[in-house]
């Protein structure tokens, strides 16, 4: 069921029959009163009201024509672009953004019954996010390293909560310290190490346009940052991963 709010509703200080605000300045003030914050990479899906990702939609296509239009785009009479608006908006909302705007996957954990205490990795799992910069992609691998704690979660659990932190905008040191959050407050491993392999758009596409260039970037805690064997194994275990790919 669709909530709205009362066509009343104006902001402070303003007359009462004021027409009511757009949606994301709604969200926006709920957030700023929650003391809540909206960074973008940042997930505010649990203060989205019913039906307000619909209403979005709509907000961000009525802008991202405005922005055709400033780009001299004749989006009226160009088959091409007429219905682009509309497509963007789609896609930042639902697909490369949708880690904002949407509940993080159900994923489910298991006790560990066997007492499993030896690493494993799971990779390569294949990462998409854009440049929070100048907002394109952002391409890689990453590869995720697990000494089991009382709890475990299945191997595409990984997969899948890999893509929706990364599906906002970001850079990429904060991407793995975030995705390595969220693993550890759902399995609470003993170790955990994620790596991180990926080529930036930004530097490809456009700026400096060096194409072969990309960043590599690491995280280890709980035993892999206390062991130094345990570390090493799983960089090892990543060398022969990547390796039996290239065969």
């Amino acid at each position: 069921m669709t909530s709205t709010l009362p066509s009343s509703f104006s902001p402070a200080g303003s007359a009462p029959d004021a027409a009511p605000l757009p949606v994301s300045l709604r969200l926006r003030d709920r957030l700023e009163k929650a003391g809540v914050s909206f960074l973008a990479n940042d997930n505010i899906a649990e203060h989205l009201l019913d039906g307000e990702l619909d209403q979005l939609e709509i907000e961000v296509a009525g802008k991202v024509r405005e922005l055709l239009r400033s780009l001299v785009i004749d989006i009226d009479n160009d088959h091409n672009t007429e219905e682009t608006a509309e497509r963007v908006a789609r896609m930042y909302l639902h697909e490369v953004f949708k880690g904002r705007y949407h509940h993080q996957p159900k994923i489910a954990s298991f006790p560990n019954v066997k007492k499993l205490d030896e690493i494993y990795t799971v990779g390569p799992i294949s990462v998409r996010s854009a440049c929070s910069h100048h907002l394109v992609p952002i391409l890689g691998n990453c590869w995720i390293g697990i000494k089991p704690g009382d709890q475990v979660i299945g191997l595409s659990k990984f997969s899948r909560v890999a893509d929706w932190v990364f599906s906002r905008p970001h850079i990429q040191e904060e991407a793995v310290m975030i995705l390595a959050d969220e693993i550890e407050r759902l399995c609470k491993p003993q170790g955990l190490a994620i790596l991180v392999k990926a080529q930036h758009y930004c530097m490809k596409w456009r700026g400096v346009k060096e194409p072969q260039t990309s960043m590599v970037n690491s995280i280890v805690r709980g035993d892999f940052r206390h062991d130094p064997s345990l570390k090493s194994e799983f960089f090892e275990l990543v060398k022969q991963q990547e390796a039996l790919l290239s065969t």
